[in-house]
């Protein structure tokens, strides 16, 4: 850790529901950052996971960062095994002072942090991008009426207005492009949405940790989806894929379960310390360097992965 310290501090990982779990307060143990002792703070039906530390965690290498994350993720996927669906912090939130500020945190957030996890209760999160071909891609769009009009304008053509010309095919290209993932997207989440809690559109670039990294694009992101659903939906999700996986030249990739990253909301903004800002979030944040593969089961759906043929 680089950065100024404080004289002491609580790490944050994630809040949990305690209600009638005296046996698994008893029973939870994990190894936080850097190898740091975990350990839960409890207030009443709530609990924090966290571990005591006299700064931020910072680091110029990648590698260094990317292990920071995967071990928070680990600790916040420990926490939900334990306690069922947990409210997860964003990585290197830190509480300035001891377990009873900690108490404290948690008093002063009682109402919002107890209806967030009653809402979220049972529900986890699954991740779903579908790849395809680009080059079939191009191909479906290759008869859009202002294409081919560029077309045979550039065979007559002289080499600078054929410049300009290219640029503007390339440019009706990626509207087109644009438009078709967009289309794609909300395709998905309309049949998604009767199995879900809720379903959201992250987007065709890829900044999530949980992108498992032994596995390369073999095309173009069409749709990068998150859901949020109850475990007994899973399958029911699956199968729902199915009949995408089956097009031709598109591979769907289906993962999870995962802690609701992306569906936690903010909670005490001015209750942390210098990093974070308190916000019950998805670690996994455009600015977070990492392509983790922790997660309670990870590879559930893998049998829906592979391209349609």
């Amino acid at each position: 850790m680089a950065e100024a310290g404080f004289e002491e501090g609580r790490y944050l990982y994630c809040a949990v529901g305690l209600s009638n779990a005296t046996e698994a307060v008893e029973a939870f143990s994990a190894t936080g950052v850097d190898g740091e002792p975990v350990a839960l703070v409890r207030s009443g039906d709530l609990g924090a996971v966290v571990h005591a530390c006299d700064a931020l965690y910072d680091s110029a290498d990648e590698a260094v960062v990317r292990r920071w994350l995967l071990d928070h993720q680990r600790v916040v996927d420990a926490a939900g095994e334990t306690f069922g669906t947990p409210l997860p912090v964003r990585f290197d939130t830190v509480l300035r002072g001891d377990d009873a500020r900690v108490r404290a945190w948690l008093d002063e957030h009682a109402t919002t942090l107890s209806t967030v996890l009653d809402s979220l209760a049972d529900c986890w999160e699954y991740r779903i991008e579908v790849l395809g071909d680009e080059d079939a891609l191009e191909a479906a769009l290759a008869d859009d009426d202002r294409l081919a009009e560029l077309r045979d304008r550039l065979e007559d053509a002289s080499s600078g207005t054929a410049h300009l010309l290219e640029k503007q095919y390339e440019r009706r290209l990626t509207e087109l492009k644009h438009d078709r993932r967009a289309e794609r997207a909300r395709d998905l989440q309309d049949r998604l949405a009767p199995l879900a809690e809720d379903v959201r559109d992250l987007g065709t670039e890829r900044t999530a940790a949980i992108e498992t990294p032994d596995r390369d694009a073999e095309g173009a992101v069409e749709a990068r989806l998150a859901v949020l659903a109850r475990a007994e939906r899973e399958a029911d999700l699956g199968d729902a894929l199915d009949a995408v996986a089956a097009e031709p030249g598109v591979e769907v990739r289906f993962t999870g379960p995962w802690p609701p990253y992306t569906f936690a909301p903010s909670i005490g903004d001015e209750a942390t310390g210098e990093r974070g800002d308190g916000r019950a979030s998805d670690e996994r944040a455009d600015e977070e360097r990492t392509d983790g593969e922790t997660g309670r089961n990870r590879d559930r759906g893998a049998d829906r992965e592979g391209s349609g043929s």
